[in-house]
């Protein structure tokens, strides 16, 4: 396939969204909460703490999430996560359809021993990231770069036409200040991207599109 996302609707609420280039090559298969448990997700990429945090958002958004990514984490990580952020983000945006009937917004406060971190996100099509979580501003997990979670929030955005602000509250433990965000978000998302029955199926906004 050629450089560049190319992306296959399988549905209302699911997409598969495949990406591949010179430097990486993902495949994801998203099916958004529709009120079911989801199967168990599957996720292989090879930068390990992404995988755990991306195996968190599943389960918190209760998502049917397949991951497969390849990439030359030989060089670094950042292709890498990247991509996967940029390829999630297009099948969030590929499942949402024309967005009728969702309640667009969420938002969610989510604990984790002394941290605590604040999401709050629109499916409003206009992209835009607010990232204030300064902890883990050049610090890592291990060897993963945490500066890393804003360039995947970012491209997620960009991809998802989405509007997403994330901001600490309280601690300084990277692995909870990045996990707290990713559980955040899932929850938040979850709740953004839920039908609404007050909808009856409209747009929701003004405009009369997103």
């Amino acid at each position: 396939m050629s450089e560049g996302v190319a992306s296959q609707s399988q549905g209302a609420r699911h997409a598969r969204v495949e990406r591949v280039t010179k430097e990486t090559a993902i495949v994801v298969d998203l099916r958004l909460a529709d009120g079911r448990p989801p199967a168990a997700a599957t996720i292989a990429t090879p930068v390990p703490f992404l995988s755990h945090m991306l195996d968190a958002l599943a389960r918190h958004g209760a998502l049917g999430l397949e991951v497969e990514a390849r990439g030359d984490v030989e060089i670094d990580d950042h292709h890498t996560v990247e991509d996967v952020g940029l390829v999630l983000g297009a099948a969030i945006d590929q499942a949402l359809g024309d967005r009728r009937g969702i309640a667009r917004y969420g938002h969610f406060s989510l604990a984790m021993d002394e941290t605590l971190v604040d999401c709050a996100l629109d499916l409003g099509g206009r992209p835009y990231l607010v990232f204030e979580l300064p902890a883990i501003a050049g610090r890592r997990v291990g060897t993963f770069d945490c500066d890393l979670v804003r360039e995947f929030f970012q491209a997620l955005v960009v991809q998802a036409r989405m509007n997403l602000h994330l901001h600490l509250r309280a601690g300084g433990n990277a692995h909870h200040v990045i996990e707290a965000a990713f559980k955040g978000f899932a929850r938040a998302l979850r709740m953004a991207t839920a039908v609404d029955p007050a909808m009856g199926g409209a747009v929701p906004s003004t405009k009369g599109d997103l």
